[in-house]
Protein backbone atom coordinates (compact mmCIF):
# COMPACT_ATOMS: atom_id res chain seq x y z
CA UNK A 1 0.00 0.00 0.00
CA UNK A 2 1.09 3.65 -1.27
CA UNK A 3 0.22 6.20 1.87
CA UNK A 4 0.95 9.92 1.01
CA UNK A 5 1.38 12.35 3.32
CA UNK A 6 -1.22 15.05 1.60
CA UNK A 7 -3.17 14.09 -1.75
CA UNK A 8 -4.99 17.23 -3.06
CA UNK A 9 -5.73 15.06 -6.11
CA UNK A 10 -8.58 13.17 -4.01
CA UNK A 11 -10.20 16.24 -3.16
CA UNK A 12 -10.19 17.66 -6.65
CA UNK A 13 -11.82 14.79 -7.91
CA UNK A 14 -15.00 15.62 -5.91
CA UNK A 15 -15.14 19.37 -6.80
CA UNK A 16 -13.55 19.28 -10.28
CA UNK A 17 -16.85 20.67 -12.35
CA UNK A 18 -17.80 23.18 -9.28
CA UNK A 19 -13.85 24.48 -10.79
CA UNK A 20 -13.84 24.07 -13.68
CA UNK A 21 -17.35 26.04 -14.19
CA UNK A 22 -15.85 28.76 -12.49
CA UNK A 23 -12.29 29.16 -14.09
CA UNK A 24 -14.45 29.25 -17.29
CA UNK A 25 -16.57 31.83 -15.92
CA UNK A 26 -13.41 33.71 -15.21
CA UNK A 27 -11.34 33.26 -18.74
CA UNK A 28 -14.44 34.20 -20.05
CA UNK A 29 -15.00 37.27 -18.67
CA UNK A 30 -11.48 37.72 -18.61
CA UNK A 31 -10.96 39.85 -15.73
CA UNK A 32 -8.22 38.08 -13.51
CA UNK A 33 -6.79 40.73 -11.06
CA UNK A 34 -8.65 41.65 -7.77
CA UNK A 35 -12.08 40.84 -8.96
CA UNK A 36 -15.66 40.02 -8.05
CA UNK A 37 -14.38 36.67 -6.39
CA UNK A 38 -11.98 38.33 -4.70
CA UNK A 39 -13.92 40.94 -3.27
CA UNK A 40 -16.60 38.50 -2.48
CA UNK A 41 -13.92 35.87 -1.21
CA UNK A 42 -12.89 38.49 1.57
CA UNK A 43 -16.31 39.16 2.92
CA UNK A 44 -16.86 35.57 3.03
CA UNK A 45 -13.47 34.95 5.02
CA UNK A 46 -14.93 37.66 7.02
CA UNK A 47 -18.40 35.92 7.95
CA UNK A 48 -16.56 32.34 8.53
CA UNK A 49 -14.15 34.16 10.97
CA UNK A 50 -16.50 36.74 12.36
CA UNK A 51 -13.73 39.47 11.95
CA UNK A 52 -14.77 42.94 10.59
CA UNK A 53 -11.91 43.02 7.33
CA UNK A 54 -10.43 40.56 5.72
CA UNK A 55 -7.47 41.45 2.66
CA UNK A 56 -6.09 39.00 0.09
CA UNK A 57 -2.27 39.12 -0.43
CA UNK A 58 -0.63 37.44 -2.94
CA UNK A 59 0.53 34.64 -0.49
CA UNK A 60 0.91 33.87 3.59
CA UNK A 61 4.48 34.98 3.78
CA UNK A 62 3.28 37.96 2.46
CA UNK A 63 0.54 38.31 4.66
CA UNK A 64 2.99 38.40 8.05
CA UNK A 65 5.29 40.52 6.02
CA UNK A 66 2.76 43.31 5.18
CA UNK A 67 1.05 42.59 8.53
CA UNK A 68 4.10 43.99 10.19
CA UNK A 69 5.16 46.41 7.88
CA UNK A 70 1.78 47.73 8.87
CA UNK A 71 2.79 48.34 12.54
CA UNK A 72 5.50 51.01 11.12
CA UNK A 73 8.28 49.82 13.61
CA UNK A 74 11.37 51.64 13.87
CA UNK A 75 15.00 49.76 12.97
CA UNK A 76 16.03 48.11 15.84
CA UNK A 77 12.32 47.67 17.70
CA UNK A 78 11.96 44.67 18.79
CA UNK A 79 9.19 41.39 18.65
CA UNK A 80 8.65 38.42 20.08
CA UNK A 81 8.28 34.93 18.28
CA UNK A 82 8.87 31.84 18.60
CA UNK A 83 11.74 30.06 17.39
CA UNK A 84 10.15 26.85 16.38
CA UNK A 85 7.94 27.73 13.44
CA UNK A 86 8.24 27.90 9.09
CA UNK A 87 10.68 31.12 8.45
CA UNK A 88 8.90 33.46 7.15
CA UNK A 89 7.46 34.03 10.98
CA UNK A 90 10.73 35.12 11.63
CA UNK A 91 11.74 37.15 8.45
CA UNK A 92 9.07 39.26 7.80
CA UNK A 93 10.49 40.74 11.74
CA UNK A 94 13.61 41.20 10.37
CA UNK A 95 13.01 42.60 6.53
CA UNK A 96 11.10 45.08 8.18
CA UNK A 97 14.26 46.29 10.15
CA UNK A 98 12.95 44.85 13.67
CA UNK A 99 14.85 42.28 15.95
CA UNK A 100 13.18 38.83 16.56
CA UNK A 101 13.24 37.96 20.25
CA UNK A 102 12.41 33.77 21.18
CA UNK A 103 10.38 32.52 23.44
CA UNK A 104 10.39 29.00 23.83
CA UNK A 105 7.41 26.57 23.30
CA UNK A 106 5.55 23.97 25.47
CA UNK A 107 6.16 20.54 25.44
CA UNK A 108 3.62 18.38 22.94
CA UNK A 109 2.14 20.83 21.38
CA UNK A 110 4.89 23.50 20.88
CA UNK A 111 2.78 26.98 20.88
CA UNK A 112 4.66 29.62 22.14
CA UNK A 113 4.83 29.37 26.16
CA UNK A 114 3.19 32.13 27.04
CA UNK A 115 4.54 32.38 30.55
CA UNK A 116 8.14 32.77 29.12
CA UNK A 117 6.57 36.08 26.94
CA UNK A 118 5.03 37.84 30.24
CA UNK A 119 8.46 37.20 31.76
CA UNK A 120 10.17 38.67 28.67
CA UNK A 121 7.73 41.70 28.86
CA UNK A 122 8.10 42.41 31.71
CA UNK A 123 11.96 41.60 32.78
CA UNK A 124 13.62 42.03 29.14
CA UNK A 125 16.30 44.63 29.59
CA UNK A 126 15.39 46.53 26.82
CA UNK A 127 11.58 45.72 27.38
CA UNK A 128 10.60 49.51 26.17
CA UNK A 129 11.63 48.18 22.59
CA UNK A 130 9.54 45.39 22.40
CA UNK A 131 6.40 46.70 20.27
CA UNK A 132 4.68 43.29 19.11
CA UNK A 133 4.29 39.93 19.42
CA UNK A 134 3.63 37.19 16.80
CA UNK A 135 2.40 34.15 17.90
CA UNK A 136 1.82 31.46 16.13
CA UNK A 137 -1.13 28.62 16.03
CA UNK A 138 1.26 25.93 15.06
CA UNK A 139 -0.19 22.92 13.65
CA UNK A 140 -3.38 23.73 13.64
CA UNK A 141 -4.01 23.58 17.53
CA UNK A 142 -5.51 27.06 19.45
CA UNK A 143 -3.29 29.13 21.84
CA UNK A 144 -5.02 29.98 24.79
CA UNK A 145 -6.98 32.91 23.21
CA UNK A 146 -8.39 34.19 26.86
CA UNK A 147 -4.99 34.06 27.88
CA UNK A 148 -3.48 36.27 24.57
CA UNK A 149 -6.25 39.16 25.03
CA UNK A 150 -5.17 39.00 29.03
CA UNK A 151 -1.73 40.18 27.39
CA UNK A 152 -2.24 42.34 25.00
CA UNK A 153 -4.50 44.62 27.27
CA UNK A 154 -2.34 44.56 30.24
CA UNK A 155 0.82 45.11 28.11
CA UNK A 156 -0.62 47.48 25.27
CA UNK A 157 1.31 45.38 22.88
CA UNK A 158 0.25 45.05 19.01
CA UNK A 159 -0.36 41.50 18.63
CA UNK A 160 -0.36 39.49 14.77
CA UNK A 161 -1.23 36.07 15.15
CA UNK A 162 -0.01 33.50 12.35
CA UNK A 163 -2.61 31.17 11.13
CA UNK A 164 -1.50 30.04 8.68
CA UNK A 165 -2.01 26.64 9.75
CA UNK A 166 -5.03 27.03 12.08
CA UNK A 167 -7.96 28.72 9.94
CA UNK A 168 -11.68 27.34 11.57
CA UNK A 169 -9.58 26.30 14.74
CA UNK A 170 -11.69 28.01 17.64
CA UNK A 171 -11.42 28.45 21.41
CA UNK A 172 -14.14 28.19 23.29
CA UNK A 173 -14.22 29.90 26.79
CA UNK A 174 -17.62 30.83 29.10
CA UNK A 175 -16.23 34.77 29.14
CA UNK A 176 -15.39 35.07 25.63
CA UNK A 177 -17.09 32.80 24.38
CA UNK A 178 -16.27 31.16 21.08
CA UNK A 179 -12.98 32.82 19.23
CA UNK A 180 -11.82 31.43 16.34
CA UNK A 181 -7.52 31.79 15.78
CA UNK A 182 -6.25 34.61 14.09
CA UNK A 183 -9.52 37.62 15.47
CA UNK A 184 -8.00 38.38 19.13
CA UNK A 185 -4.86 40.35 17.97
CA UNK A 186 -4.98 43.47 16.02
CA UNK A 187 -3.95 41.18 13.13
CA UNK A 188 -4.09 37.64 11.79
CA UNK A 189 -2.44 35.88 8.65
CA UNK A 190 -3.63 32.90 6.51
CA UNK A 191 -1.68 30.90 4.03
CA UNK A 192 -3.67 29.45 1.10
CA UNK A 193 -1.12 27.27 0.20
CA UNK A 194 -2.33 24.17 -1.51
CA UNK A 195 -1.81 21.97 1.47
CA UNK A 196 -3.58 23.73 3.91
CA UNK A 197 -6.84 22.95 5.07
CA UNK A 198 -8.30 25.72 3.17
CA UNK A 199 -5.70 25.38 -0.07
CA UNK A 200 -5.78 27.23 -3.39
CA UNK A 201 -4.13 25.84 -6.09
CA UNK A 202 -1.36 28.35 -6.04
CA UNK A 203 0.11 30.80 -3.89
CA UNK A 204 -2.70 33.11 -1.63
CA UNK A 205 -2.87 34.72 1.74
CA UNK A 206 -4.92 37.13 3.78
CA UNK A 207 -4.63 39.45 6.53
CA UNK A 208 -7.45 39.91 8.85
CA UNK A 209 -8.11 42.69 11.72
CA UNK A 210 -10.79 44.53 13.14
CA UNK A 211 -9.00 47.60 13.19
CA UNK A 212 -10.60 49.76 9.73
CA UNK A 213 -7.05 51.79 9.83
CA UNK A 214 -4.72 48.58 9.84
CA UNK A 215 -7.32 46.93 6.89
CA UNK A 216 -6.66 50.12 4.31
CA UNK A 217 -3.30 50.23 5.23
CA UNK A 218 -2.92 46.60 4.19
CA UNK A 219 -5.14 47.17 1.06
CA UNK A 220 -2.51 49.91 0.23
CA UNK A 221 0.51 48.32 0.71
CA UNK A 222 -0.28 45.79 -1.51
CA UNK A 223 -0.95 47.56 -4.52
CA UNK A 224 3.12 49.28 -4.48
CA UNK A 225 2.09 51.42 -1.70
CA UNK A 226 -1.22 53.39 -4.01
CA UNK A 227 -4.33 54.26 -2.72
CA UNK A 228 -5.44 55.65 -5.95
CA UNK A 229 -3.93 53.95 -8.87
CA UNK A 230 -0.05 55.46 -10.48
CA UNK A 231 -0.64 57.78 -6.93
CA UNK A 232 1.98 56.19 -4.20
CA UNK A 233 1.86 57.47 -0.96
CA UNK A 234 4.62 54.93 0.30
CA UNK A 235 6.79 52.34 -1.42
CA UNK A 236 4.58 48.49 -1.29
CA UNK A 237 4.57 45.68 -2.30
CA UNK A 238 3.29 43.70 -5.45
CA UNK A 239 1.16 41.40 -3.96
CA UNK A 240 -2.31 40.34 -4.56
CA UNK A 241 -4.46 37.58 -4.68
CA UNK A 242 -5.55 36.42 -7.91
CA UNK A 243 -8.98 35.90 -9.40
CA UNK A 244 -8.22 32.56 -9.86
CA UNK A 245 -7.32 31.36 -6.66
CA UNK A 246 -10.32 33.69 -4.66
CA UNK A 247 -12.73 31.81 -7.12
CA UNK A 248 -11.27 28.78 -5.96
CA UNK A 249 -10.71 29.29 -2.38
CA UNK A 250 -14.46 30.25 -2.65
CA UNK A 251 -15.46 26.88 -3.75
CA UNK A 252 -13.58 25.17 -1.00
CA UNK A 253 -14.40 27.28 1.54
CA UNK A 254 -17.74 25.41 1.69
CA UNK A 255 -16.62 22.34 2.65
CA UNK A 256 -14.00 23.90 5.56
CA UNK A 257 -16.04 22.70 8.47
CA UNK A 258 -16.70 19.31 6.73
CA UNK A 259 -13.11 18.43 5.96
CA UNK A 260 -12.12 20.02 9.48
CA UNK A 261 -14.62 17.16 11.00
CA UNK A 262 -13.53 14.45 8.73
CA UNK A 263 -9.69 15.90 10.26
CA UNK A 264 -10.85 15.22 13.40
CA UNK A 265 -12.21 12.51 12.99
CA UNK A 266 -8.77 11.04 11.32
CA UNK A 267 -7.10 12.73 14.64
CA UNK A 268 -9.49 10.27 16.99
CA UNK A 269 -8.81 7.22 15.25
CA UNK A 270 -4.56 7.84 15.06
CA UNK A 271 -5.08 8.03 19.34
CA UNK A 272 -7.12 4.86 19.09
CA UNK A 273 -4.90 2.94 17.14
CA UNK A 274 -1.69 4.02 18.94
CA UNK A 275 -3.23 2.99 22.17
CA UNK A 276 -4.09 -0.67 20.73
CA UNK A 277 -1.01 -1.10 19.27
CA UNK A 278 0.44 -0.16 22.45
CA UNK A 279 2.74 2.59 21.20
CA UNK A 280 1.81 4.96 24.17
CA UNK A 281 5.70 3.38 25.49
CA UNK A 282 7.35 5.13 22.21
CA UNK A 283 5.71 7.71 21.46
CA UNK A 284 3.75 10.96 22.45
CA UNK A 285 0.53 12.05 20.04
CA UNK A 286 -1.46 15.02 19.89
CA UNK A 287 -4.94 14.50 21.46
CA UNK A 288 -8.42 14.66 20.27
CA UNK A 289 -10.22 17.33 21.08
CA UNK A 290 -14.06 18.31 20.79
CA UNK A 291 -13.86 21.63 20.99
CA UNK A 292 -12.28 21.59 17.74
CA UNK A 293 -9.43 23.63 19.40
CA UNK A 294 -7.22 21.57 16.85
CA UNK A 295 -7.53 21.20 13.43
CA UNK A 296 -5.01 18.63 12.65
CA UNK A 297 -3.36 20.80 10.07
CA UNK A 298 -0.43 18.55 10.67
CA UNK A 299 -0.51 14.98 12.30
CA UNK A 300 2.80 15.70 14.34
CA UNK A 301 4.01 12.91 16.93
CA UNK A 302 6.51 12.86 18.91
CA UNK A 303 9.17 10.09 19.69
CA UNK A 304 9.86 9.25 23.33
CA UNK A 305 13.44 7.85 22.38
CA UNK A 306 16.57 9.21 23.16
CA UNK A 307 18.32 10.68 20.29
CA UNK A 308 21.87 10.32 19.10
CA UNK A 309 22.57 13.17 16.87
CA UNK A 310 24.73 11.30 13.87
CA UNK A 311 21.00 8.86 13.45
CA UNK A 312 18.33 10.25 15.06
CA UNK A 313 15.90 7.57 15.96
CA UNK A 314 13.34 9.63 14.31
CA UNK A 315 15.11 9.99 11.18
CA UNK A 316 15.21 5.79 11.29
CA UNK A 317 11.51 5.79 11.54
CA UNK A 318 11.06 7.97 8.76
CA UNK A 319 13.33 6.38 6.33
CA UNK A 320 11.43 3.01 7.50
CA UNK A 321 8.50 4.58 6.60
CA UNK A 322 9.85 5.89 2.95
CA UNK A 323 10.83 1.87 2.49
CA UNK A 324 7.37 1.07 3.32
CA UNK A 325 5.91 3.92 0.79
CA UNK A 326 4.53 5.71 3.91
CA UNK A 327 4.71 9.30 3.56
CA UNK A 328 6.81 11.80 6.53
CA UNK A 329 7.53 15.37 6.79
CA UNK A 330 9.97 16.91 9.32
CA UNK A 331 8.26 20.57 10.83
CA UNK A 332 11.22 21.74 11.28
CA UNK A 333 14.38 20.15 11.40
CA UNK A 334 16.32 22.94 12.52
CA UNK A 335 15.23 25.52 15.18
CA UNK A 336 15.05 29.14 14.14
CA UNK A 337 17.70 30.53 16.54
CA UNK A 338 20.16 28.15 15.03
CA UNK A 339 19.52 29.17 11.25
CA UNK A 340 23.09 30.67 9.89
CA UNK A 341 20.87 33.72 8.57
CA UNK A 342 20.17 34.25 12.09
CA UNK A 343 23.72 33.96 13.88
CA UNK A 344 23.71 37.82 14.12
CA UNK A 345 20.89 37.72 16.91
CA UNK A 346 23.75 36.02 18.91
CA UNK A 347 21.41 32.81 20.20
CA UNK A 348 23.49 29.51 21.03
CA UNK A 349 22.61 26.15 21.24
CA UNK A 350 20.69 24.82 23.97
CA UNK A 351 19.10 28.26 24.85
CA UNK A 352 15.74 26.94 23.74
CA UNK A 353 15.86 23.43 24.58
CA UNK A 354 12.31 22.48 23.93
CA UNK A 355 12.44 23.79 20.21
CA UNK A 356 15.79 22.46 19.65
CA UNK A 357 14.20 18.70 21.28
CA UNK A 358 11.36 19.06 19.04
CA UNK A 359 13.50 19.61 16.03
CA UNK A 360 15.26 15.97 16.27
CA UNK A 361 11.90 13.82 17.86
CA UNK A 362 8.76 15.34 15.50
CA UNK A 363 7.86 13.48 12.85
CA UNK A 364 4.28 14.20 10.42
CA UNK A 365 2.22 11.24 9.62
CA UNK A 366 -0.13 11.38 6.66
CA UNK A 367 -3.22 13.60 7.19
CA UNK A 368 -5.88 14.80 4.75
CA UNK A 369 -9.75 14.27 5.06
CA UNK A 370 -9.91 11.45 2.13
CA UNK A 371 -7.36 9.50 4.14
CA UNK A 372 -8.94 5.97 4.37
CA UNK A 373 -9.25 3.61 7.86
CA UNK A 374 -7.41 1.14 6.08
CA UNK A 375 -3.98 3.58 5.12
CA UNK A 376 -4.54 4.44 8.78
CA UNK A 377 -3.73 0.90 9.70
CA UNK A 378 -1.06 0.33 7.71
CA UNK A 379 0.56 3.36 8.98
CA UNK A 380 0.44 2.14 12.73
CA UNK A 381 1.09 -1.33 11.69
CA UNK A 382 4.19 -0.46 10.21
CA UNK A 383 5.37 1.99 13.04
CA UNK A 384 4.56 -0.77 15.21
CA UNK A 385 6.82 -3.25 13.39
CA UNK A 386 9.75 -0.42 13.61
CA UNK A 387 9.46 -0.55 17.29
CA UNK A 388 9.23 -3.80 17.36
CA UNK A 389 12.68 -4.52 15.25
CA UNK A 390 14.96 -1.67 17.25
Amino acid sequence: MKVPLFDMTRQYGKIKQEVLQTLDGIFSQGHVILGENVTMLEKEIQQYLHCEHAVGVANGSDALLLAVHSLDLKQGDMVITTPYTFFATVSSITRNGALPVFADVTEKYYNIDLDMVEDILTTHPQKDRIKAFIPVHLFGKTLDLKRLEAIKEKYGIKIIEDNAQAIGSVWHDRQIGKKFAGTVGDMGTISFFPTKNLGAYGDAGMVITNDEKLAQRVKKLRVHGAAKRYYHDEIGYNSRIDEVQAAILRIKLKYLDSWIEKRLNIANNYQKLFQESGLDEFIVYPEYFADRSHVYHQYVITLKGSSDKNHLLRDRLAEYLQEKEIGTSVYYPRSLHMQKCFDYLGCSEGQFPVSERACEKTLALPIFPELTVEEQEYVVKNIKDFFKGI
